[in-house]
């Protein structure tokens, strides 16, 4: 695997992904009254907080719940890993009953994660509806029939591929990388 990686997006262009995605939530669901965002551990919860940041930015009159899921316990290879997983805080404070919840992860790639987090989910109420965005839609080499509501880029890369989103806030600084494919 080649542990350089190629800049696949950065920067100003990073930063036009999240005021897009930000501003298609905003037409969808206005001043998200029944609407709640919910990131999954951990790379959709860094996604999910850029957002919120954005959203205030853009309205500050807007209050939104936010949640974290933790979907270790719902992974369907949880017991076959040869090392352990970290496990990860849920924090759901609010009822997402009958609300549109918008499920949030940094990268699409089979859609076992978006499956896990939708059982995980349904421990904590039956939404109105379950919307699901991803900055990273990997689109190939999907074992799910999964597909996001909101992409913030679309990504073709090999299967032996590995995509790796850094945020400003945790890594230093707002890069998408492609390691291993040429």
């Amino acid at each position: 695997m080649d542990f350089t990686g190629r800049v696949i997006l950065k920067n100003e262009k990073f930063q036009l992904a999240i005021e897009r995605l930000c501003y298609q939530l905003i037409e969808n669901h206005d001043t998200f009254k029944n609407t709640c965002i919910i990131g999954i551990q951990s790379g959709g919860v860094y996604v999910a907080e850029r957002l919120l940041a954005q959203l205030e930015l853009i309205n500050p009159k807007l209050e939104i719940n936010f949640g974290k899921l933790d979907i270790t316990f719902f992974r369907d290879d949880f017991r076959t890993r040869n090392k352990p997983i970290t496990a990860y805080e849920t924090h759901l404070d609010f009822p997402i009953d009958e609300k549109n919840v918008i499920l949030v992860d940094d990268v699409l790639y089979t859609g076992r994660t978006i499956s896990a987090a939708l059982n995980g989910l349904q421990n904590y109420g039956r939404p109105k509806k379950i919307e699901l965005l991803t900055f990273v839609d990997r689109r190939f080499n999907r074992h799910l029939p999964i597909k996001p509501d909101y992409t913030g880029i679309v990504i073709d890369a090999l299967d032996e591929a590995f995509v790796k989103v850094d945020w400003k806030k945790y890594h230093g600084q707002d890069r998408i990388l492609l390691f291993g494919n040429k």
